[in-house]
């Protein structure tokens, strides 16, 4: 007696292994989210939305969320932004701006005077009937990976338009090649993935299980943490920070497309001309003896650049430039002697290489503004793109943006806030609905000294500007600057030229508040004014600053606002 067996088809085989494999993978899924909602419910953990619910004037809001950069943050150097809040509800006649960045669109060192600012105070001045809402969610040290959430989050908000200033901080900020702060994963489902996981209650959970007990807390250092954290051009690890900049940036855009919003989208400026590279590193495979030689031509060319030899000392850099054009400050040589010999073009060129060339990159470099320039005109018909790159070359003497627009690398004065934001306004009112458009038409934006007037920019203030960032520059890795001296000197200078009496400073701050009297930001500054001479007085300024009723803070000088 014989028998054979048959092989089972392939419907048998699904049949078999479709309920197994659901089975390995439906239940783990359902059993996480059991344990998620549990959490939930049982008060572990709480949102990490880049928003939350809120109070204001008695009425239902949204505000910044204070834990929402714990996902991207260790503990001791949390980022936070401005406190901000928007009605639940947009009345009748509210145009809300969103503005999305890094710390140059938070409107470092005091946003008080910040690119925003400028903006709402010129829209304010030319549409009256408006209702302008401008909201600014910039924070120090971020970049698009912590960006995209804020614009996803902020989508749902009924905001009109977004603004999208960023692009600074792709290498050192989370997830990027040369970060302090998480992992420099390179890989975008990688990270996203590690967001979405850190979100939850149940990775809040883990998370602190296991995070390491130290005895001494990390605090903010400013940019002198990333000092052994250099990334040159070349490097392999540019080219997914790069790739993974623009699927950000398309992706916040999508955001706001999808919620019907309209879209800005800005090139970022830097400081080419007075912004000595922070870092420089040699090419790699370069041999001893050739940097022997190499530092030998540099020694000279030093000298003769400091006699004023600039013509024979441009000759010996571009020698050196032959064994090691890699070298950022030697780029940055190069275009100072060429500056001085009136070669502005060249100068212009070789200080972008020397940017470029930076390898402790803390600026935005070409490839990330044309990155910038290519979504921004290429995402549609209510996506316009703000080139500021380009903007401050023309305002700039001979085209090279310096210390007349900014503060540092990235971060702008006053006067080139407001450069942008006129700029922004003209945008803007093209993109308003043409029931708000025809208010002001043409609609002009006030001039500097009168947005100054509004914003309460006063002389001492701008002392207290400038002596804040001689403060910063004492520091790595400004100090590291071949051109530090030059900088500092320059910001004491300002300082010293910028005094008035206490009387003087009261009454444009008075009359500022006059004008608008519910100016949070404001107040808060005034009350910082006013506990020079008077704590009282300060106390109250700091209570009148408060943006939402229902928590408490701490003004800058360590009083509890209840």
């Amino acid at each position: 007696m014989s028998s054979s067996l048959t092989a089972p088809t392939n419907s048998q085989r699904l049949s078999y292994w479709l309920p197994r494999i659901a089975t390995a993978v439906i239940v783990p899924v359902l059993l996480l989210g059991l344990i998620e909602g549990a959490l939930r419910i049982g008060g572990v953990g709480v949102s990490l939305d880049a928003t939350r619910p809120c109070v204001v004037d008695g009425h239902a809001a949204f505000c910044d969320n204070l834990y929402f950069t714990t996902t991207f943050f260790p503990p001791g150097m949390i980022r936070t932004p401005r406190p901000f809040a928007m009605p639940a509800v947009k009345a009748q006649g509210t145009y809300r701006i969103v503005v999305l960045g890094e710390s140059a669109a938070y409107g470092d060192p005091d946003p008080a005077y910040g690119f925003s600012r400028y903006l709402e105070v010129m829209l304010r001045d030319q549409f009256p009937g408006v209702k302008f809402e401008v909201v600014n969610t910039g924070i120090t040290a971020i970049n698009s990976h912590v960006v995209l959430p804020i614009a996803r989050d902020l989508a749902r908000h009924q905001t009109d338009l977004f603004i999208i200033y960023a692009g600074n901080n792709e290498v050192v900020g989370p997830f990027g090649p040369g970060t302090v702060f998480t992992s420099s994963a390179m890989n975008l489902p990688a990270i996203r993935a590690s967001i979405f996981l850190r979100n939850t209650r149940l990775g809040q959970l883990a998370s602190r299980a296991m995070q390491p007990k130290q005895k001494q807390r990390q605090d903010w250092r400013g940019m002198e943490m990333f000092l052994a954290h250099q990334i040159s051009e070349d490097s392999p690890l540019m080219t997914p920070t790069y790739s993974n900049f623009e699927a950000n940036l398309r992706d916040m855009i999508s955001a706001a497309q999808d919620s019907g919003a309209k879209v800005m989208v800005s090139t970022v400026g830097t400081n080419l001309r007075d912004c000595a590279p922070f870092g420089s590193e040699h090419r790699r495979g370069l041999k001893p003896e050739a940097l022997a030689q190499w530092n030998e031509i540099a020694r000279q060319a030093v000298w003769l650049e400091s006699t004023g030899s600039y013509a024979e000392a441009l000759k010996l850099y571009k020698a050196d430039a032959e064994i090691d054009p890699k070298f950022a400050e030697l780029q940055f040589r190069i275009a100072r002697c060429l500056w001085m010999l009136g070669d502005f073009e060249g100068a212009k060129q070789s200080f972008v290489r020397a940017q470029n060339l930076d390898t402790l990159r803390f600026r935005a470099d070409s490839k990330i503004n044309d990155i910038l320039r290519s979504v921004g005109t290429k995402s549609g018909t209510d996506v316009t793109l703000l080139d500021a790159s380009s903007l401050f070359e023309k305002e700039s003497v001979n085209g090279v943006p310096g210390a007349d627009l900014f503060f540092d690398h990235v971060h702008m004065n006053p006067h080139g806030n407001y450069v942008l934001a006129e700029a922004m306004f003209r945008q803007v009112v093209s993109n308003l609905p043409a029931d708000l458009k025809k208010l002001a038409s043409p609609a002009e934006a006030p001039s500097e000294a009168q947005c100054d007037r509004v914003l309460a920019l006063t002389r001492y203030d701008r002392s207290r500007l400038a002596a804040d960032m001689v403060r910063r520059m004492q520091r790595p890795p400004f100090t590291n600057q071949i051109n530090h001296q030059e900088q500092v000197a320059a910001l004491m200078a300002a300082e010293q030229g910028q005094q008035e009496s206490f009387d003087e400073t009261n009454a444009e701050y008075q009359q500022a508040l006059a004008q608008n009297p519910n100016d949070h930001l404001l107040h808060l500054k005034y009350g910082l004014f006013l506990g020079l001479r008077d704590r009282a007085a300060a106390y109250e300024e700091f209570r009148r600053s408060r943006v939402y009723d229902d928590v408490p803070f701490v003004a800058p000088d360590g009083t509890l606002i209840q």
